[in-house]
């Protein structure tokens, strides 16, 4: 069931949000927009430098900004010193969550032994086997499957057809998006005698708590030990996420990133979209790793990492291409420069 939207007077959102604001506290505030569609009555928020051209022509009711900003602003404001952290917390206060209505739909199928608290959401067309176990208050959206002797913990989130498998256990609070699959068989193949053997996975999935999935996502069971996700880890869609991978606390993963198995990632990283990153490496904690990025090698250092290539108007990358293709050459002929020279600086014939 969806709440209906709230409303607030500007000094009670600065009093539910913890922060100072300036102008009338008895502005009604009803609504979320950004800085160019706001309305008289919704809120906005300034966080990236870029858009205070924006700030001069918006028509919100309030805007959650820096105190900096605030000083230059004759409108109404929210002053905070992480405006894009409270924007979302106003986010939750105006527009909170939809909610948990308990029960079993019709139309699910449970195995007798599941464990489903009274407080659970099962939707339709869900499928649990034998020896799932439910905490409270758990939602289970339309066509999820929940294999043999999975457990997921209080508050968890399966919005709609995700699988989860492998004995996989998810902690408290986490969010699974559409078409996830945890728990499925890892990579694992042996050449045998001129065919692929298969390498039986064996090991679970290990999901903290506050963990978000993102849609489309892949996590493998491990192949002995499990795969895990430490607490708050926040993985966008389509992720590959490889048998027996490790990812720190709080590290955030971009779109269309691939790990490959056994690589442990440390806590608070940030890796951007589309990068690849190979298997059996080490990354520490406070890295991150650019757009597009490929990483082969391990990283013991936190900083700012990168391997892609921008992209070029097309004449110039053609020729770029072309200079590439004669780097080899032209290191041959450096060092055949500076091997003369240095036989000419010898002074001998």
């Amino acid at each position: 069931m969806l709440p209906a939207p709230r409303s607030y007077r500007l000094a009670e959102l600065a009093s539910e949000l913890g922060l100072s604001y300036r102008g009338d506290g008895q502005l009604r505030i009803d609504g979320v927009a950004t800085l160019s569609s706001a309305g008289p009555t919704d809120a906005s928020f300034l966080a990236n430098p870029a858009y205070r051209t924006e700030l001069d022509r918006t028509q919100a009711a309030a805007v959650v900004t820096t105190a900096g900003v605030a000083d230059r602003y004759s409108g109404p404001t929210l002053i905070s010193a992480n405006p894009y952290a409270d924007w979302a917390r106003l986010i939750g206060l105006l527009r909170p969550e939809p909610l948990i209505e308990p029960g079993v739909h019709p139309s699910a199928v449970i195995a007798a032994d599941a464990e489903i608290p009274e407080s659970a959401h099962i939707a339709a067309q869900v499928s649990i086997a034998a020896g799932v176990r439910l905490g409270e208050r758990v939602s289970i959206g339309p066509g999820c499957v929940i294999d043999r002797n999975v457990s997921i913990g209080d508050d968890s989130r399966l919005v709609a057809r995700v699988y989860v498998g492998g004995r996989a256990r998810l902690g408290k609070r986490v969010i699974v998006h559409p078409g996830v699959v945890i728990g499925a068989d890892g990579f694992g193949l042996a050449m045998d005698r001129g065919h692929w053997r298969k390498v039986p996975q064996v090991g679970s999935v290990n999901i903290g708590d506050d963990c978000e999935i993102g849609a489309n996502t892949t996590i493998d069971r491990g192949a002995i030990d499990d795969t895990v996700l430490e607490a708050d880890v926040r993985i966008d869609n389509q992720v590959q996420i490889a048998h027996n991978v490790r990812i720190g606390a709080h590290t955030a993963i971009a779109g269309c990133v691939g790990i490959a198995g056994s690589t442990r990632i440390g806590r608070y990283c940030m890796i951007a979209g589309a990068s690849g990153i190979g298997g059996h490496l080490e990354i520490c904690d406070s890295v991150i790793i650019t757009a597009m990025s490929t990483v082969l090698d391990s990283i013991d250092q936190p900083g700012e990492y990168g391997s892609g290539i921008p992209a070029r108007p097309h004449a110039r990358w053609k020729r770029l291409l072309v200079r590439l293709g004669q780097l080899d050459e032209w290191a041959k002929r450096l060092a055949r420069l500076e091997k003369s020279n240095k036989h000419y600086g010898s002074g001998k014939p």
